[in-house]
């Protein structure tokens, strides 16, 4: 059969298009089976996809521009924790899992008042996770070494690292700060906000309950305006003293800032974690002359105005 030149040249053509096809196909499922490391459990946050993959690049995944496109063929992503069920993955199967994988979850629950270093404890305990890990990623993340995570319940993915929990717990929880910090001041001024935070969390040791916080506040406050040292039990119940009743040769022992009774103003960070309740009495006391105050017999505190009435009070509490 005679082909005349031009149809030659089609031919050609459809052959190197077919080719180039072909190429391309190699070069994707190359690409596609190409190891990528990666944490079991994977957060993936709301947005576009181009979002998601430079927010996963930002955090350490070796993924860039051109993977939102074959990211895509596979689905739209998920929302949240994603459990990818291993550390070691091609980018086919990672991309896969992150448009039909879900995480099994467990909860978890930082109570108000809590220290940063119990509830780690905990969550080492709950979730199989290093203690020192978890101490390392907190050192990197947060500002302070306690009262950054908010007290609340969180829904943890079973298999999460120890480096990506504190992350979202520490930015969560920083984010909640802004918030309220915005919302009762207008402006969010880390230092500042954080002497609150500070305040609040003695509040929080201190008060018998809710009604009592903003009373323990106007004491704190009158006290740091007269430069009287505060003299707190609660100052010392930080990191592992959380739960320890405090004693008269654990005040004479500690030599830290916390030791409220050997040292002026507040301690260096604050003592634990801290509820509304604590916060909003920080920023707003109670308008009161009270200098003193002491459990009674019905648990509740007596407060008072001089040492004179406050040493009757701890009779009274006594009898």
């Amino acid at each position: 059969m005679n082909i005349n030149r031009k149809t030659r040249k089609i031919l050609s053509m459809v052959e190197w298009s077919s080719l180039a096809v072909v190429i391309i196909i190699l070069s994707l499922c190359y690409y596609l089976i190409q190891p990528i490391g990666t944490s079991r459990v994977v957060y993936l946050p709301a947005g576009s996809v181009a979002s998601i993959i430079s927010y996963l690049n930002r955090n350490g995944m070796d993924i860039n521009g051109m993977d939102r496109y074959i990211l895509r063929f596979f689905g739209y992503p998920q929302k949240g924790w994603i459990d990818v069920g291993s550390t070691k993955l091609t980018k086919g199967d990672l991309f896969y899992r992150l448009t039909h994988a879900k995480a099994a979850m467990t909860e978890v629950t930082l109570i108000p008042g809590e220290t940063r270093e119990i509830f780690f404890d905990d969550l080492s305990e709950t979730l199989g996770l290093d203690k020192e890990r978890l101490d390392l990623a907190y050192e990197k993340y947060a500002p302070y070494q306690d009262g950054v995570i908010f007290p609340e319940t969180y829904y943890i993915p079973i298999g999460i690292s120890e480096d990506h929990l504190v992350y979202y717990l520490v930015r969560k929880s920083l984010a909640r700060h802004e918030e309220l910090a915005k919302k009762f001041f207008g402006i969010y001024n880390p230092k500042k906000w954080f002497r609150y935070v500070t305040i609040a969390s003695i509040i929080e040791k201190e008060a018998a309950d809710k009604e009592e916080m903003p009373l323990i506040s106007s004491v704190i406050y009158n006290r740091l305006k007269r430069r009287m040292p505060l003299q707190m039990d609660g100052a010392l119940n930080y990191g592992r003293y959380s739960h320890q009743k405090i004693t008269k040769g654990r005040i004479l022992s500690d030599t830290t800032r916390f030791n409220t009774y050997k040292y002026g103003g507040l301690p260096p960070y604050p003592v634990g974690s801290v509820s509304l309740d604590a916060l909003k009495a920080a920023i707003k006391p109670a308008k009161t002359d009270y200098l003193y105050f002491v459990k009674g017999k019905n648990g509740k505190h007596i407060f008072t105005k001089s040492y004179k009435s406050h040493l009757r009070a701890i009779k009274s509490g006594k009898k």
